[in-house]
């Protein structure tokens, strides 16, 4: 790990912008956050639209997981963003627009073809990344996942023991293979619903969420699409990460 530029903000909160590889990402530490006094970690997911168009609301969350006492990270998903064109993904991502434009159901091959491969590639990375920041003196765990594309999110809750709780939101496609993965999770789960979502089938967000095995699993469901969360489900979110990471 590499880190590329510093600054403090107007919070005090320390944001490094650091290069793993070929891979950009992401870190904000809390102003108090030291060698003698090391925080948990919070891995922000985000959607493959690229860091600097998500950056506003990446460095929001972070800033809100600061207050808190926490450490927040994030990484640039394969193809997106800076890094190297992923042609593959491209036309994945062709073939959903036309569906969506045309009215069309999305189908299951359109929605594996979209995000088994991102899953595979991605994972790894997150899991690269985290051996990086919990070397880090002032980083000491433990480690919660919040948001993302939530198949990314299933999958490293299963491989990472490391990471300890994971806030998910049900707002993207999931392939029906990773219904069975959902059942080997077993740590704690905040699941964030948006009712009225425009691009997500509710049967199978509640499906899905039937079938994650954690003994601790959370459902908030709000009226609304998918921009409409409300500032409290935020809050709750939270909470939820407090209870589980001090």
């Amino acid at each position: 790990m590499r880190f590329t530029t510093v600054r403090r903000l107007d919070d005090g909160v320390l944001e490094r912008e650091f290069t793993l590889g070929e891979i950009p990402g992401i870190l904000w530490t809390p102003a108090f956050a030291s060698v003698s006094a090391p925080v948990p970690l919070i891995l922000l997911g985000h959607p493959p639209l690229g860091l600097h168009k998500m950056y506003p609301r990446l460095a929001a969350r972070a800033r809100h997981a600061a207050a808190d006492g926490f450490a927040a990270a994030t990484i640039e998903l394969p193809g997106s963003g800076d890094r190297p064109r992923w042609a593959a993904a491209e036309q994945a991502r062709a073939g959903l627009r036309r569906a969506m434009e045309a009215g069309e159901p999305v189908s299951a091959e359109i929605i594996d073809t979209l995000i088994l491969p991102l899953v595979d590639k991605a994972v790894p990375e997150w899991r690269a990344a985290l051996d990086a920041l919990l070397s880090l003196p002032e980083i000491g765990g433990p480690v919660g996942y919040s948001g993302g594309v939530i198949s990314i999110g299933i999958r490293l809750a299963v491989v990472e023991p490391r990471i300890v709780a994971a806030g998910f939101f049900a707002g993207s496609f999931v392939p029906r293979a990773m219904f069975e993965e959902a059942r080997q999770v077993t740590i704690p789960l905040h699941v964030l619903l948006q009712w009225d979502d425009e691009g997500n089938d509710r049967q199978a967000a509640l499906d899905l969420f039937d079938a994650f095995g954690s003994k601790e699993k959370t459902l908030h469901a709000n009226m609304g699409g998918h921009t409409g969360v409300p500032q409290f489900a935020g809050e709750d979110a939270a909470g939820f990460f407090a209870r589980h990471l001090r």
